[in-house]
């Protein structure tokens, strides 16, 4: 169960994030697939919670023959998506819980779906030089460390030139708007350049669980001094039949305020 939390925006360094982010997923890891595991689908590959799906946006290019790497891949639904359709895939994630989760997912699919999982920090990949064609994370990761700037460099590490990184994550935009997804989540309350991270903590004041914010020229920023160019910024709007909400994502907010940006970032060869 989760230890109690109050929620602030206060500084939070490197291994705070790390430790506090890594014990919150080992904990809600099967709620959390209990929670969202219909919506997400087990070999679906959604971009975020407007339900863009990679079938449909065609982000990372035909997954067939391609090496793919996926950062922060909870349960790995997106990674069997593409083993479906052809790719060589490792699924990879920081919490040992949602290995956990999805290796038992593994097991009660077919094995022509099935993907490997490897437990490893986004910001130190096992893996060689140049040994993909493709990393990408759908809301992995990025937001959830502290030093975002590292990710890129590494996912840019292991990618092989003229492979393709993409990444989504919560719209810099939001963070100037609380998170709820009625009529008061349209009410501006921050500042959209106070970077202060999210935090929840216990009665300690030991985070237990950490958001960081950028914006959108500090992710630009950060894509350059990787190494990588940006070559589209996709934007998803909320679309009609869709009635669902998840946690600050709905309807209302999401037909006029951008709720996620997906970076599609190319290594030059």
């Amino acid at each position: 169960m989760s230890t109690p939390s109050e929620a602030t925006r206060r500084p939070a360094p490197p291994a705070e994030t790390a430790t506090a982010n890594r014990t919150w997923w080992d904990a809600e890891a099967s709620s959390y697939y209990v929670e969202h595991g219909r919506f997400l689908g087990d070999t679906d590959f959604l971009w975020g919670p407007e339900r863009l799906r990679e079938a449909d946006a065609q982000l990372l290019g035909d997954p067939r023959g391609q090496v793919v790497l996926e950062i922060g891949a909870g349960s790995g639904q997106c990674s069997r998506w593409l083993a479906a359709h052809g790719a060589t895939v490792v699924a990879t994630d920081l919490s040992a819980g949602m290995v956990a989760t999805g290796v038992a997912v593994n097991g009660a699919l077919d094995a022509a779906v099935r993907v490997p999982f490897v437990q490893c920090d986004g910001r130190s990949l096992p893996f060689a030089d140049a040994s993909f064609d493709t990393v990408f994370t759908a809301y992995g990761v990025v937001p959830f460390v502290a030093d975002s700037d590292v990710v890129l460099t590494e996912s840019a590490r292991v990618l092989r030139p003229g492979g393709r990184f993409v990444f989504s994550t919560t719209h810099p935009m939001r963070w100037a708007f609380p998170d709820d997804p009625g009529p008061g989540g349209l009410e501006v309350r921050h500042s959209y350049f106070d970077r202060t991270p999210y935090v929840e903590q216990d009665e300690h004041g030991r985070a237990t669980y950490v958001e960081h914010h950028r914006t959108l020229g500090d992710r630009v920023r950060e894509i350059a001094a990787a190494g990588l160019v940006l070559v589209d910024l996709v934007e998803p709007e909320w679309p009609e039949g869709h009635e669902e909400p998840w946690g600050g994502w709905s309807p209302l907010r999401g037909r006029v305020i951008p709720g996620t940006a997906i970076f599609v970032c190319h290594k030059p060869g």
